[in-house]
């Protein structure tokens, strides 16, 4: 199988930009595809990075709080929980650097909190957070995770530990990675049994050609339960421009290995930033959902071969793939890819093996 794409226009995949509204209100509106099919979003971001709120050194990319979260789900689809995903969002201004991210948690507990009452509707916002703790602390993360299970309410799951690195820096890297192999550190290792034995979950973000890294950790640790990132991270800009098909032929043996590991899921979104299959910001008029699940059939469709429905989850990856497309677009596009399964795997992909990966109740 192989993978169509277009030829993107300049544009600086793999940066955070403020959604264009006025690009995204020329999207064709589209009713809801199946609105009564309930939905768990396994993957946005809550955040205030106006001017006034931003770190040093970084652009103004908005605000995303329950609110504006509220607003898209609102617009269509049934989206009855969420889980946060961290985002260095709000972290403590002071005390030591690796209990700082608890903040986050503190922050989005209260947002969950807020949802909770009942007053912004019956979705359950950040009904699971999974925030931020430096695993490469070994053992002495420790004391960061048992105040984050403190903070979170009930509702901490797990922590994003990233090893996204390329030595392109048009490419962008995770935050505070600084080179390869990050998952392979016997530090690292020792952090995330750490992390499982406390109950908690890895979500693991990289780039496709680091996928060996996280079946190694998943090997190393296979009492963990890892969740990957944005359908294994395939790249599609900058050096690897032009090169779709070789990126899949390499993409695709290195997730087959990484699903016989049985204590990995794979995420199924996340592809606005990195794929670079479409020019969003640029493309007129903006994509419909036929044409997003066309662009991303092969790799979403490869992952539920490879890891099956009972390991697959969707995400919205909100707001930052609000950079390509509107909410209920997005859904649709993901129920057209969906549109093969029985009833039951859809209802696994979309909510069932999102309550499992993070231990959800059934609202």
């Amino acid at each position: 199988m192989t993978a169509p794409t277009d030829q993107p226009a300049a544009y600086p995949f793999g940066r955070v930009r403020p959604p264009d509204a006025a690009w995204l209100a020329r999207q064709a509106p589209e009713a809801p595809i199946e609105p009564d099919l309930p939905i768990v979003d396994t993957h946005h971001h809550l955040w205030d990075r106006r001017d006034a709120g931003r770190r040093v050194g970084e652009p103004p990319i908005g605000r995303y709080l329950l609110d504006e979260l509220m607003e898209d789900i609102r617009s269509g689809h049934n989206v009855v929980q969420t889980v946060f995903l961290e985002c260095h969002s709000m972290y403590r201004a002071a005390g030591p650097v690796e209990m700082r991210p608890v903040g986050e948690v503190e922050f989005v507990a209260g947002v969950a909190a807020m949802s909770e009452s009942g007053v912004y509707g019956p979705q359950r916002a950040a009904a699971g957070i999974v925030g931020f703790a430096d695993l490469a602390l070994g053992d002495a993360v420790a004391p960061v995770l048992e105040a984050q299970i403190a903070a979170g309410g009930g509702r901490f799951r797990g922590v994003r530990f990233s090893a996204a690195w390329d030595a392109d820096p048009v490419i962008g890297n995770s935050h505070g990675v600084t080179g390869l192999g990050l998952y392979r550190e016997p530090k690292v290792v020792e952090g995330l049994r750490r992390l499982a034995s406390l109950g908690l979950s890895l979500d693991a973000w990289c780039f496709h050609p680091q996928l060996a890294d996280a079946t190694a950790l998943a090997r190393a640790v296979p009492e963990a339960t890892i969740v990957l990132n944005h359908v294994g991270g395939p790249l599609g800009y900058g050096p690897y421009a032009g090169r779709t098909d070789a990126v899949f032929e390499a993409w695709k043996p290195a997730m087959a290995e990484l699903a016989s590991c049985p204590n990995v899921f794979v995420k199924l979104g996340g592809q606005v930033m990195r794929l670079g299959a479409w020019p969003y910001p640029s493309a007129e008029p903006p994509p419909t959902s036929e044409r997003m699940a066309d662009l991303w059939r092969p790799w979403v469709g490869t992952c539920i071969e490879l890891f099956g429905p009972d390991r697959c989850l969707f995400e919205s990856n909100f707001p930052v793939d609000k950079m390509g497309t509107g909410w209920v677009q997005l859904w649709n596009a993901f129920k057209r890819l969906a549109a093969g399964g029985s009833a039951a795997e859809k209802a696994a992909l979309f909510a069932g093996t999102a309550r499992r990966a993070y231990r959800l109740e059934t609202p």
